[in-house]
C-alpha cells in the first residue's frame, strides 16, 4: 500500500471553511477559491484518511459527526497560527481579536444584533463575523455556528446556555389601524373577536405560541400570516391588522403603535448558546459579552426602556 501523504493546514483550512460555511462555494469564496477546488481537496483529503468526512444533500454539505475531531484540529492550528501572528506585532497589536466567528439568530434580533457586531467588529479589524438567520436551531454542539442567540435551550450536554434576558411581546398595530379602529390605542380581550389579526404562517404544521395566545382570547380573524417576523412586521405596519411582536424588534418603528391590553402580555427567556470548548476562544467571548451587554439594556420592557431613557439624559 502506497504510504499517503500527511494531513496539512491547507487541507484542514478547507475542511474548517466548508463546516463554517456549509457550501462548496461559499467555502470557496471565503477561501479565495475555486469550487471544484474546494470539492478536490475535500476529495484528496478523504482519500488521505480513507474515510468519507463529509455529507452532500440538497441542503448542503455538513461534516460528517466522526470528523469534527479534525474540524477542531483545524480550529487549534487555525488560533496558534494567529497567535504566532500577534507575537510578531506591538503589544498593542496584540491584543487585537481576529478570526471569524459565526453567530445565528432569528429575523426578530437581526438589526439590533447586526448594529452590535458591526460595532465590535469597527473595534477589532481582523475580527470577520458571519450571521446567520434561520427559523431553526443551529446545532452549536457541531459547531454549524459558534454563538447563537435562541428563545429556547436544547439537550446537549456540550452546549452552554447563558440567559441574557427576558424577551417581552406586545401587541401591535399601524396607526391608521389605531385611528379607524382603536381610538385610544386601548384593546379589550372581548374585542379581540372583532379585530383582523397578522398571525403565524401554519404552513409547518404547527401551531405557533403566539397564535395559541391570541386564540386563546378571542382571535379568529387571522387574515395575513408569514412565518417571517419581518413579514408580520411589515404586513401590520400597512395596516393589514394587529399582530404580537417582540417589543425589541417593533417598540422603535415609527410605523406601529404599541396598543394597551387587559391581559397579561407573554414573554419569554432569551440565551446566549455557545459550545463550552469555545467559550475561551476570544474572539467568541468577545462576541458573547457584547451581546450579553447589549441585551441586558434592548431587552427591557417599553416603560423600561423609554425610563432608562430619559434617565440617560438627564444632565
Amino acid at each position: 500500500m502506497k504510504n499517503q501523504p500527511p494531513t496539512t493546514w491547507d487541507d484542514l483550512r478547507v475542511l474548517l471553511a466548508l463546516h463554517r460555511h456549509q457550501s462548496l462555494l461559499a467555502a470557496g469564496a471565503a477561501l479565495g477559491l475555486s469550487t471544484s477546488t474546494v470539492a478536490r481537496r475535500i476529495e484528496a483529503l478523504e482519500q488521505s484518511l480513507g474515510r468519507a468526512l463529509v455529507h452532500r444533500s440538497s441542503a448542503g454539505t455538513t461534516v460528517e459527526p466522526d470528523a469534527m475531531e479534525l474540524v477542531e484540529l483545524a480550529e487549534q492550528f487555525e488560533l496558534g497560527l494567529g497567535g504566532i501572528k500577534r507575537d510578531d506585532r506591538s503589544d498593542e497589536k496584540a491584543h487585537a481579536l481576529t478570526g471569524t466567528i459565526r453567530v445565528s439568530m432569528g429575523e426578530g434580533f437581526v438589526k439590533p444584533v447586526t448594529a452590535v457586531l458591526s460595532q465590535l467588529r469597527s473595534a477589532h479589524p481582523g475580527l470577520h463575523i458571519e450571521v446567520a438567520v434561520e427559523s431553526r436551531f443551529t446545532d452549536v454542539g457541531r459547531r454549524e455556528v459558534d454563538v447563537a442567540l435562541r428563545v429556547g435551550r436544547s439537550s446537549s450536554a456540550v452546549v452552554v446556555e447563558k440567559w441574557a434576558g427576558q424577551l417581552t411581546f406586545g401587541l401591535y398595530a399601524s396607526h391608521g389601524y389605531v385611528e379607524q379602529r382603536l381610538p385610544g390605542r386601548h384593546l379589550r380581550v372581548q374585542d379581540f373577536a372583532s379585530h383582523d389579526f397578522v398571525g403565524q404562517d401554519l404552513a409547518t404544521g404547527r401551531q405557533d405560541a403566539s397564535n395559541l395566545w391570541l386564540a386563546s382570547r378571542g382571535a379568529t380573524r387571522f387574515v395575513f400570516r408569514s412565518g417571517s417576523d419581518l413579514a408580520r412586521q411589515e404586513a401590520t405596519e400597512q395596516g393589514q391588522g394587529i399582530c404580537l411582536l417582540p417589543d425589541a424588534m417593533a417598540h422603535a418603528v415609527p410605523g406601529l403603535a404599541r396598543l394597551e391590553v387587559d391581559a397579561p402580555l407573554p414573554s419569554c427567556p432569551v440565551y446566549l448558546a455557545y459550545h463550552r470548548d469555545r467559550r475561551n476562544v476570544p474572539g467568541v467571548r468577545a462576541v458573547i459579552d457584547a451581546l450579553g451587554a447589549a441585551l441586558a439594556d434592548g431587552l427591557q420592557p417599553p416603560a423600561e426602556m423609554a425610563k432608562a431613557a430619559s434617565t440617560a439624559a438627564k444632565p
